[in-house]
């Protein structure tokens, strides 16, 4: 009964997370369509971010999770992680919220065929199955053959861009999991988003309104609270399982999509989505069965 609890309570604040997160993104798009560099909106969560994990794990009595073991290889997977950001702030400025999760969700597809390549895993027939079935739900989900396509190149490329830094980003989480917690990657992030955000800020600084100031400070908000229910939530079941349900963005983000800027997705957004979870569900799927793969650390691409 006590592991029954256990479950649905790490469920519950793995959904309340990833809700979060959707949060964090609306919030981001809002304040990107303002004059600010995506360093300096980056800038301003990276600050609330660490903030909020600093003061977290102190008063757990962790705060040596924060501390990182191999200060150069943080620095390179924190250096993936900004571009990644970055190009989510680009990305969210030219496409859809919906469109932009279902490009991002294709990162299981590449981390499969880069686990391949990089780590050497064996190559086996029914993933490759699964990622040509996620990409044609890509294919599907633009709809190059319509008229008015949803978003426009330049959110395509950030996206694709966001997709590969994130994967690479997690294959190379695998290999950093093995000394460092999770609470210290995130953390290191946020202290390399801050650092270089402020150094963008000195050398060109563009003024801060009240309103603006407080959706910053509402984003980087949202996305401390989205980071600390899934490290709360993967205290009480496997980081695979918790990430099972980051597929309940797509759902959130149509609703919040509509409820902001009255977007629906078109049919073909919903059929390719139906393709790109169910061939990512289907990779998480074999690599659990074969014990464990899918137990790296998930991180949200913002």
């Amino acid at each position: 009964m006590n592991q029954s609890k256990s479950q649905m309570r790490a469920i519950g604040l793995a959904v309340a997370g990833f809700t979060f997160w959707v949060f964090t993104d609306s919030t981001m798009k809002v304040v990107g369509r303002s004059h600010l560099a995506p360093l300096e909106i980056l800038a301003f969560m990276g600050v609330v971010v660490c903030g909020a994990l600093a003061a977290w794990t102190f008063a757990r009595g962790e705060g040596r999770t924060l501390r990182p073991k191999q200060l150069k290889r943080q620095l390179v997977r924190s250096c993936l992680d900004l571009v990644n950001n970055v190009c989510v702030v680009i990305a969210l400025r030219h496409v859809p919220l919906t469109l932009f999760y279902i490009l991002v969700f294709t990162s299981p597809m590449v981390i499969t065929l880069l686990a391949v390549l990089v780590l050497k895993e064996d190559r086996e027939k029914r993933k490759v199955v699964a990622v040509v079935a996620g990409f044609a739900g890509v294919v599907i989900a633009l709809d190059p053959w319509g008229r008015t396509p949803p978003g426009d190149w330049i959110g395509y490329l950030a996206c694709m861009t966001c997709v590969i830094c994130f994967s690479f980003n997690m294959i190379w989480s695998r290999v950093l999991t093995r000394t460092e917690t999770p609470e210290s990657l995130a953390f290191f992030s946020g202290i390399i988003m801050t650092v270089a955000g402020g150094i963008a800020m000195l050398i060109h600084a563009e003024p801060i309104g009240g309103l603006l100031l407080a959706q910053l400070i509402a984003m980087g908000t949202f996305c401390a609270a989205g980071t600390l229910c899934f490290y709360t939530a993967v205290k009480h079941t496997s980081a695979s399982n918790v990430s099972q349900y980051h597929y309940t963005q797509l759902l959130t983000g149509a609703v919040v999509s509509y409820l902001m800027w009255r977007e629906l997705p078109t049919v073909w957004m919903v059929l390719g989505s139906v393709l790109i979870v169910a061939s990512g569900l289907y990779i998480a799927w074999v690599a659990a069965r074969k014990g464990g793969e899918g137990d790296e650390v998930y991180e949200h691409p913002v």
